[in-house]
Formats: structure tokens, C-alpha cells, sequence
């Protein structure tokens, strides 16, 4: 399976609709992928708080259409990142009207929306994203041909607990979209490397470049397979990371190592 990993410099200069347009034209030159992804809130940026309420958009929205479009022309599974979701009925998800979430779209190669997924753990404790959004409750698998994928965003990276529950609905192949801090970014490798050992998945992490609201990015987008090892790693600007992964190699390091039949807490509810 070919998955090319588009980290989007988000130049505050640049307008969204201008972005989005240079977005789409990036996903549809990934033709020849099976998996095309995109990293969170890249719209807006990830630390542009200040744009959220104004940019939001409904699930069907100028980014929804466009992403959808991208991903027919160019005949991929495209996970489309994040946007700033304000909820609306008729959304297909659950949610107060007018509320606002982290929401991520993936799209089948037909256009066809195949799974949102709205951000469980936000970012910010008491200010920014954590007080601006409403918390998603679901978690969310996508079945691909060869591969089941678990989507998670950004700040998710840190909860072990929400990965294993991704695994344990089948998830093999784990994907995070995200605009993580550059001053952070050791914690963003090390993370994505822990999730892919302790759960035996790949892990395939795409990150920001530039700068949001005055906050620097990582960048350094990263594909992991089951054992830790790194396979491929962008550096810090705008670029497409392409990686060739086998996903039968999930199933043979479980066998292997089957480290995950030995779980015990978390199986089961605690004796009384």
C-alpha cells in the first residue's frame, strides 16, 4: 500500500479558499497512492483560535466539497485532515446545533465520505481549542481494502488508552493528523513510535509546517511500522512524504511477538 503523507505549509498570508484550492491540487498529483493524508485543522491553522468561530464550516462545506472532489479525481482513500466544524442538523453526527468541533473527513476514492471523526482530547487545558470546541465521543475505524485504519488527531497521541480501543475494534494501520508545536517536537516522534510498538500497528503521522498565530510547527511528519522503526521522515517546511508499507506486517509481528495476547487490565471490569 503507497501512502503519501501532504505536510501543508499553513502561511497566515495565504487565503483559505486559496488553500484549499492548492490542497486539492496537491491531493489529486498523488494519483498513483492508495492513501492520501492531511494534517489537522489546516484550513485555519492549529493555533489560530481566533479564526475558529469564523471559520467554521458545516460537515458539507467548502472543504468537505472540494476534498471529496480531490479524492475522486485522483482515485485515492484521502484521510482530509481536520476542519473547524460548526455542527448542523442533518450532519450525520450527533451534536448541539451551532456547536463547534475538531472534525476529520476520510474519503473514499469515489468521493464518498467514509468516516468523521470529531477530536476527543482537546488541546488548550483551560484556554484555546479545550474551551473554543466540544469534545467528540467516538471512536472511529475505517475498513480500506488490506488494512483497517484508526483515526485520531493531533493531542490524542498522548492517550495510550484511546489507541487500544482503536485496536480492539480492528484498527491495524493508525493515523494521526496533527498540527503539533515545534517546540515539542521530540515528544511527537516519540509518541508516534510508542503508539506503533505498544499497539503493533503502523502509525502514520502528518503534521503542519509554518507558523500558527505566532506558534512554530513541527513538521517532521512521520510513518512508523509495528515494530518502531522509523520508515520514512519529512523535515520542517511544505512536502510529500511517500512510503510503500506492507500491512500484512501487522499480523505477522503479532504472531510473531504476540505481546497483545497478554493484556490483562483493561480486558475486563475491575473485581469488587
Amino acid at each position: 500500500m503507497r501512502a503519501s503523507l501532504i505536510q501543508i505549509d499553513v502561511d497566515e498570508g495565504e487565503p483559505v479558499d486559496s488553500r484549499r484550492r492548492r490542497v486539492a491540487a496537491l491531493v489529486r498529483e498523488q494519483s498513483g497512492a492508495d492513501l492520501v493524508v492531511l494534517p489537522e485543522l489546516w484550513t485555519t491553522g492549529a493555533f489560530a483560535y481566533e479564526e475558529f468561530g469564523s471559520e467554521a464550516e458545516p460537515l458539507e462545506g467548502p472543504t468537505y466539497e472540494a476534498m471529496a472532489k480531490a479524492a475522486s479525481d485522483a482515485g485515492v482513500w484521502l484521510h482530509a485532515g481536520s476542519i473547524p466544524e460548526r455542527a448542523a442538523p442533518g450532519s450525520g453526527l450527533a451534536a448541539d446545533e451551532g456547536s463547534l468541533y475538531n472534525t476529520s473527513l476520510v474519503f473514499s476514492p469515489s468521493g464518498e465520505l467514509a468516516a468523521a471523526y470529531r477530536k476527543i482530547h482537546r488541546f488548550g487545558f483551560d484556554k484555546g481549542e479545550a474551551v473554543l470546541m466540544g469534545a467528540g465521543r467516538d471512536l472511529v475505524t475505517v475498513r480500506l481494502p488490506g488494512t483497517t485504519l484508526g483515526v485520531a488527531t493531533c493531542y490524542d497521541l498522548r492517550f495510550p488508552e484511546l489507541f487500544r480501543g482503536l485496536v480492539d475494534a480492528g484498527a491495524e494501520t493508525l493515523v494521526v493528523p496533527a498540527g503539533w508545536p515545534e517546540r515539542r517536537r521530540a515528544h511527537w516522534t516519540l509518541l508516534a513510535q510508542a503508539r506503533a510498538v505498544e499497539n503493533q500497528a503502523f502509525v502514520l503521522a502528518c503534521g503542519t509546517a509554518g507558523t500558527h498565530a505566532g506558534v512554530p510547527q513541527a513538521g517532521h511528519s512521520i510513518v512508523v511500522d509495528p515494530w518502531g522503526e522509523v520508515l520514512a521522515e519529512a523535515g520542517a517546511g511544505e512536502e510529500v512524504l511517500t512510503v510503500d508499507i506492507d500491512p500484512a506486517k501487522v499480523a505477522a509481528t503479532r504472531e510473531q511477538f504476540p505481546a497483545l495476547k497478554d493484556r490483562v487490565l483493561g480486558l475486563e471490569p475491575p473485581r469488587r
